[in-house]
């Protein structure tokens, strides 16, 4: 099969598949190659498809059943052919794109790789291709959501085309509206407001996951993120779903805002508002500003986080040591307070020298405060000491370092 652009063979988990050339279509270094390139493919992101293939093969032995698996924008059909090869209990795969190179390319990797039994390849509209699987007895197990862009405009068809106790995976790679640089554009897709705070890409992903579950409650399904993560310029969740209104109301009681403090850097989370929308800081007195409504609850769900370690250390991946890196920091901020601190941003915005972080957090610690470090970021630590300690706790140990 010959294709109209330059192509090459690339390795990735177990698949071997024909991609885009992807340095034949960047004229400039700023470009950004896979959106120039007539089929998407985006090598950045192998730690992304790292994680679909451990999360669904940790979910697959937890619910012991056989898997039917839709990837309704597939670009090249790398992520579904990895997850037909390297997931034990998939029984089929559904991989769509709207391009027709696209499908044609994904066609060309599927037969390559000797999975025409049981991947399909469809080259329709993504919510078109969902909503032919809404019906009960042909919903999906698992569904994922990796777009360019918002997931938004397909979460509902995806929401009606998965089975209770399914699992349901989002990207979100719109930073810059997540972040707060765009925040009408963020009020408009993901219905709650962000802020450019220094925890921003915590905000984001808690403002997707809790689009997420606005948008299920509307049709009686709660959502329960297992695994969720920020990585690169992109957030991610894995949230397995639960019919009933009983389940989304309950889901629904884990919206709510972050109050946060530009002046002090203090912030605290809230189920309701304030009556005075003009809510006072109570360690410095500056205004308070707002980001919500979003998602208040946990990210993750413990028990699960370890079994994706479990499978991570059972293979041979190019990211291992940067996956388990990952998913032991998620591990050990599971319980820990909502929002982290950027340690250089607050040395930065106060002019102190930045401390190790070891320190940081022991010294926390002593002090009788719970810290931990975060995924987020190497530099940041969640804790539950306040603004005013924190600062005091660096600049103190500053100060020891200087003398």
């Amino acid at each position: 099969m010959s294709f109209a652009f330059p192509t090459e063979t690339i390795n990735e988990g177990k698949a071997s598949v024909l991609v885009p050339r992807l340095r034949s279509f960047a004229k400039q270094a700023w470009e950004y190659a896979p959106s120039k390139a007539p089929v998407f493919y985006n090598p950045a992101m192998e730690l992304n498809r790292d994680f679909a293939v451990l999360v669904l093969q940790a979910y697959q032995r937890l619910v012991k059943r056989e898997l039917a698996v839709c990837e309704p924008l597939t670009g090249c059909g790398i992520r579904g052919i990895r997850l037909a090869k390297e997931v034990e209990g998939v029984r089929k795969v559904i991989v769509n794109d709207i391009n027709s190179e696209a499908a044609k390319l994904s066609q060309f990797n599927v037969q390559h790789n000797g999975l025409l039994g049981r991947i399909q390849v469809t080259n329709e509209d993504a919510n078109l291709v969902l909503s032919r699987y809404a019906a009960p007895h042909r919903r999906f197990d698992y569904v994922d959501v990796d777009p360019f862009g918002s997931p938004v405009p397909y979460v509902d068809s995806a929401l009606r085309a998965i089975r209770n106790k399914a699992l349901l995976a989002l990207t979100a790679t719109d930073m810059a509206p997540l972040c707060g640089v765009h925040p009408k554009a963020c009020i408009r897709k993901y219905g709650g407001k962000p802020l450019r705070t220094e925890y921003c890409h915590e905000l984001a992903l808690r403002l997707l996951i809790g689009c997420l579950a606005s948008m299920a409650a509307k049709h009686d399904i709660g959502v329960n993120p297992l695994f969720s993560y920020s990585e690169y310029n992109y957030v991610r969740t894995y949230a397995m779903i639960d019919y009933g209104a009983k389940q989304a109301d309950k889901s629904l009681q884990n919206m709510g805002y972050l109050l946060h403090c530009f002046s002090c850097l203090h912030r605290e989370s809230v189920k309701d508002l304030p009556s005075n929308l003009k809510s006072l800081c109570p360690e410095c007195g500056s205004r308070l500003q707002i980001a919500g409504p979003l998602w208040l609850g946990s990210l993750w769900e413990e028990k699960f986080c370890v079994k994706v370690r479990d499978e991570a250390r059972q293979r041979s991946l190019r990211n291992e040591a940067r996956i388990n890196d990952m998913v032991l920091r998620m591990i050990g901020e599971v319980n820990a307070p909502i929002t982290y601190y950027a340690i250089d941003k607050l040395c930065d915005k106060f002019n102190l020298r930045v401390p190790s972080m070891s320190k940081v957090i022991r010294d926390l610690a002593a002090s009788g405060f719970q810290a931990v470090p975060t995924h987020f970021s190497r530099k940041a630590v969640r804790t539950n000491a306040p603004a005013a300690v924190l600062r005091e706790t660096v600049a103190k140990l500053t100060k020891v370092s200087e003398s």
